[in-house]
């Protein structure tokens, strides 16, 4: 499972098929990624659960597709 520490502010989260679907806002609990309302096609925050996080580089990598992520994103 992917380390949460690992995740820092403002990275870029990339979905499976290669598509920037935010930034990270900050980490929500220990299980949730907030991302920030400016990277958002609705203007809102988003969540994503970690256990969507496939590996983190320089990004955070989801083992989701682009369309997955924003059709199930709370």
């Amino acid at each position: 499972m992917t380390a949460a520490a690992d995740i820092r502010e403002h990275m870029d989260v990339i979905s499976s098929d290669k598509k920037t679907v935010g930034k990270v806002d900050h980490m929500e609990g220990a299980d949730k990624i907030k991302l920030t309302k400016s990277s958002s096609p609705d203007g809102k925050h988003h969540f994503i659960p970690l256990s969507w996080v496939d590996h983190v580089d320089q990004h955070v990598h989801l083992n989701k597709s682009g369309s997955d992520v924003t059709s199930q994103w709370q």
